[in-house]
């Protein structure tokens, strides 16, 4: 016999309730983004959060356990003003819900307990973190002169400090912005690659580059290249620079030797922000040769106007399964 969804959210809870909610200001296109084509945006909030949703325009009956359907309501509420200014797609739901399944925190913890939730509107986008751990690090890089983001791929450490970057660009609060990277990961030196200096550079830095084309588009970047603006070069090339009224990146931190962190640290000029990031658990230096962002961790935290927000395996921003094969990865580590 088969047993439908309904059946089985009541053999599953104890204690059913309902709730009604009406979403204002009725606005039929961003009910559509809310709901999804077909409601599937519905169905996987539904999924997540093992409610009933029924709606009718901006009228909507949630019902399911007592616990769940005010969290799926204040949810949905927070859904409904972002859809306002972003597409709700399933991948940004996804993104947004991701953690909920098996965290020790709740969803009311990860997306909607915090009123002072930051957002960043750019003008070609606007990006809200999508967790509490990426709230406090985008708040520790406006409120800080030098941030660094720790943690494993997926986090969204390098999106979110771009989106950063790009912020104060826009608001005149910098000039111009700094992307470096070392280039050892394919164990390869400069000279063996082709063209000249950015040619050589790029293949490291693409992932800085598909976040700053996602956030300002390829047209525009390619003129703020041009102009200066943005300004792409290997960590090595940073000696002697002192870099003000800027904005610094250095991504794949993890990669540098102590003496190549202490000379991107000292490169920090008045009017700047520098932010850092890297996964320590992914150092492709040689054996012989200790970490940089590992050994300046260690005594960072004694240092006035430092902050180090470091991200957990729930905060991974991408399929399940990465979040779920980064913690067994974890494990073996122990």
């Amino acid at each position: 016999m088969k047993i439908s969804r309904r059946e089985t959210y009541k053999d599953l809870t104890e204690k059913i309730t309902s709730q009604n909610l009406l979403l204002q200001p009725q606005d039929n296109e961003r009910l559509s983004n809310l709901c999804g084509l077909l409601d599937e945006n519905l169905r996987q909030i539904e999924s997540y959060m093992h409610v009933e949703i029924s709606n009718r325009g901006n009228s909507f009956i949630i019902k399911g356990d007592e616990q769940n359907v005010p969290l799926t309501s204040s949810l949905i509420e927070k859904l409904y003003v972002i859809s306002a200014e972003e597409e709700l797609t399933s991948k940004q739901l996804h993104m947004y819900m991701n953690n909920t399944s098996d965290s020790t925190e709740s969803i009311a913890d990860k997306i909607i307990s915090d009123p002072d939730t930051v957002s960043l509107k750019c003008k070609k986008i606007t990006i809200r973190p999508k967790s509490k751990s990426q709230q406090e690090y985008v708040k520790a890089i406006i409120k800080n002169d030098l941030t660094f983001g720790i943690g494993s791929a997926g986090t969204g450490k390098t999106y979110l400090a771009v989106a950063c970057a790009i912020y104060f660009l826009e608001k005149d609060l910098i000039k111009k912005i700094f992307l470096v990277r070392p280039a050892i990961e394919a164990g390869e030196k400069l000279g063996f690659l082709p063209g000249d200096l950015s040619e050589k550079v790029n293949p490291y830095l693409q992932p800085i580059y598909d976040a700053l084309n996602e956030i300002v588009g390829v047209e525009r970047v390619i003129r703020l290249i041009e102009k200066k603006i943005i300004e792409i070069a290997p960590l090595a090339y940073m000696r002697g620079r002192t870099l003000n009224d800027a904005f610094i990146i250095l991504d794949e931190g993890q990669n540098t030797t102590i003496a190549q962190m202490e000379m991107f640290l000292t490169r920090i000029g008045f009017g700047s922000k520098a932010v850092v990031t890297g996964d320590t658990s992914q150092i492709d230096l040689p054996r012989d040769s200790r970490s940089g962002l590992k050994d300046c961790l260690e005594f960072m935290p004694n240092v006035n106007g430092v902050h180090i927000t470091n991200f957990k395996p729930n905060d991974v921003m991408r399929h399940k399964i990465v979040k779920d094969i980064i913690r067994e990865y974890d494990k073996r580590k122990k």
